[in-house]
């Protein structure tokens, strides 16, 4: 999707992300908008697998279930990632202005984060509850965003964007499976998807008015699941194709949130 909106010379004022969002726009964030970068960015997902976000840890699974441990996953696989790929030391550092959305579970509200610790933030923001640990933020503890809202289009609203290019990770109009999730963590995060794809919904209706909105089509024709890793390179040149085709229409120099 970012490839095709490089290519349609649209260049984002302002970047607005969680989950794996947040991972994708932290990329992005300090570097050039080109689409060397997005080519870039994309073998980067090409490359990873599952152990390398999701990494299978007896002891601290065993923990987990135990009550010891309040995630099911390490988080270091993940921290690793981050800090390879990632060129801020802090979120106010990014060449095109960052915001990340995080959950706080002391609180049970939304939080924006846009100055401080860069890795800690993005870590933050893709901390699925339950299976990975949460990030302690001064008074909060943080976790995945989308838990309540994986596109985060309220925010880029209130941000002052005119224009909102909405980069979903699966099609909320289509959210059946081709197969039974395969595990524990399969079952878990598609469960979640489903919730936060019916705030999707609700929220292009709601902010209709508010901005013009622009949803790029997920293209999934195999409905691979969100912690299958294995079909990475032909999500990317479906979505490549697809995203392509639905900007043909759009086009202006208003004030655009990615």
């Amino acid at each position: 999707m970012l490839q095709a909106l490089y290519e349609a010379g649209v260049r984002p004022d302002l970047l607005v992300g969680t989950s794996a969002g947040a991972l994708n726009a932290a990329y992005i964030a300090s570097r050039p908008q080109t689409v060397v970068t997005a080519k870039e960015l994309a073998n980067v997902w090409r490359d990873l697998c599952r152990d390398d976000v999701f990494p299978i840890h007896p002891p601290t699974l065993i923990a987990g279930l135990g009550n010891h441990r309040d995630h099911l996953v390490p988080n270091k696989p993940l921290t690793r990632l981050i800090a390879r790929h990632l060129r801020l030391d802090r979120l106010e550092q990014a060449i095109v202005p960052f915001h990340i959305v995080a959950f706080d579970l002391l609180s049970g509200s939304e939080v924006r984060l846009c100055e401080g610790p860069a890795p800690s933030a993005v870590l933050a923001a893709a901390a699925i509850p339950g299976v990975l640990a949460p990030v302690q933020w001064g008074d909060h503890l943080l976790v995945d965003g989308g838990v309540v809202n994986n596109t985060p289009i309220s925010h880029a609203v209130e941000l002052g964007a005119e224009r909102i290019y909405i980069l979903p990770t699966q099609d909320p109009a289509n959210r059946s499976l081709a197969n039974p999730p395969r595990g524990a963590l399969d079952a878990a995060v598609h469960a979640m998807r489903l919730t936060v794809d019916a705030r999707l919904q609700v929220d292009l209706v709601r902010y209709a008015d508010h901005a013009e909105l622009i949803l790029l089509p997920a293209a999934n024709a195999t409905r691979v699941q969100p912690t299958d890793f294995d079909h990475a390179d032909v999500l990317i040149r479906s979505a490549f194709v697809a995203a392509r085709e639905a900007l043909n229409a759009t086009a202006g120099p208003r004030r655009i949130a990615v």
